[in-house]
């Protein structure tokens, strides 16, 4: 008798998680435990259904799929995690390889592909979608460094510079410095246009 893979399913919306729950729910041998909408559900739910494969979104209310994936690795370390999501970002799969996670996803494709994919990394395999293999590998490496991001992060939504140093406990020249070094590495010509290429790379 062919075992059951136990999934979970975190995506924040309701519609596509329960088609999604659905779908799955029909092969043979995948069963899904539990759906959540907001990252901050995640652990808790992990640990009370122990699924075999959690299914994580990136954008989530109340935390992010890749920091999801982190904290599974560290506390269920018999879960592997997919990331399915809509942003294909090549910063986001470096990301989620470094967070331990097995496959990356995008939604767009069919979920019989879904669920293959879900079988060859309970084998052992890393999973990861052709397509966005092939730009990260082509993009290189995040250029910013973890304050450039943190930085840039508190900018995003047009946060003066006074507003940015009070919020990370900088000076204001600090800041500057940052911003001035996070537009050179962006290839951009200000603030906002560098928050924006570097959350459209998956860098944020």
């Amino acid at each position: 008798m062919t075992s059951t893979t136990r999934l979970l399913i975190a995506e924040d919306q309701a519609m596509m998680r329960g088609a999604l729950a659905m779908l799955l729910d029909l092969e043979d041998d995948l069963q899904v435990v539990a759906e959540v909408g907001s990252g901050d559900q995640i652990l808790p739910t992990a640990v009370r259904v122990e699924p075999d494969v959690a299914l994580l979104d990136i954008e989530l209310p109340g935390g992010n799929g890749l920091d999801a994936a982190a904290v599974l690795r560290d506390r269920l370390p018999g879960c592997a995690v997919v990331i399915v999501t809509t942003f294909g970002r090549p910063g986001y799969l470096r990301r989620a390889l470094e967070a331990g996670a097995r496959g990356f996803l995008v939604k767009d494709g069919p979920v019989e592909g879904l669920a293959d994919a879900i079988r060859r990394v309970l084998a052992g395999e890393v999973v990861i979608d052709p397509a966005l293999a092939a730009e990260a590998l082509s993009a290189g490496p995040n250029p910013l460094t973890g304050r450039e991001q943190d930085v840039l992060a508190a900018a995003h939504d047009g946060a003066t510079v006074a507003d940015i140093a009070g919020r990370l406990h900088l000076s204001q020249q600090t800041v500057r410095n940052y911003l001035s070094s996070s537009i050179g590495k962006t290839g951009t010509r200000n603030r906002i246009e560098a928050a924006r290429a570097a959350r459209d790379h998956g860098w944020l």
